[in-house]
C-alpha cells in the first residue's frame, strides 16, 4: 500500500505531539514558571482550562498514534482529527511566550495531516 511509511512517520510524530501537549498541559494545570510569566490571555478560559483542553487532546493523539501502529482505521481517522485540532490549539497559542515554539508544533501537525491523507492512495504510472 502506497503511503504505509508515511503513516508510520505521522504515528510518530503524533506520539511526540501528544507527549508534548500532555506535559504542556499540566504544566499549565500547575501554573508553571514556563506559563505563569508570559502574561498571555487565553481564548476559552483561563490557564487551567486550556491546560485541561491540551491533555485531553494529547491523549486522544496518543490513542491515535497507538491504532496507527496497529494498522486500525481509527487511526487514520481520528489522527487527521487530532493533528487538526493540534494545529488549531498551536495557532492560538503562538501570541504567547514562545510562539516558535508553537509554530513547531503547527508544523509537526501539518506533516501529520499530509502523511496520513495519502495513506492508500494508488500507486501514480
Amino acid at each position: 500500500m502506497r503511503g504505509a511509511g508515511s503513516a508510520v512517520f505521522a504515528a510518530i510524530l503524533l506520539l511526540m505531539a501528544g507527549t508534548l501537549n500532555i506535559i504542556y498541559g499540566f504544566g499549565a494545570v500547575g501554573d508553571a514558571h514556563f506559563f505563569t510569566d508570559s502574561g498571555s490571555h487565553y481564548v476559552f478560559s483561563s490557564l487551567h482550562g486550556w491546560g485541561w483542553i491540551t491533555v485531553i487532546l494529547g491523549v486522544i493523539q496518543l490513542t491515535a498514534a497507538f491504532s496507527l501502529f496497529a494498522g486500525g482505521t481509527y487511526g487514520r481517522v481520528i489522527g487527521i482529527v487530532a493533528a487538526t485540532l493540534g494545529a488549531v490549539g498551536a495557532l492560538l497559542a503562538i501570541g504567547g511566550a514562545y510562539p516558535f515554539w508553537s509554530l513547531g508544533v503547527f508544523a509537526i501537525c501539518l506533516i501529520v495531516i499530509h502523511g496520513l491523507a495519502v495513506l492508500g492512495e494508488p500507486e501514480r504510472t
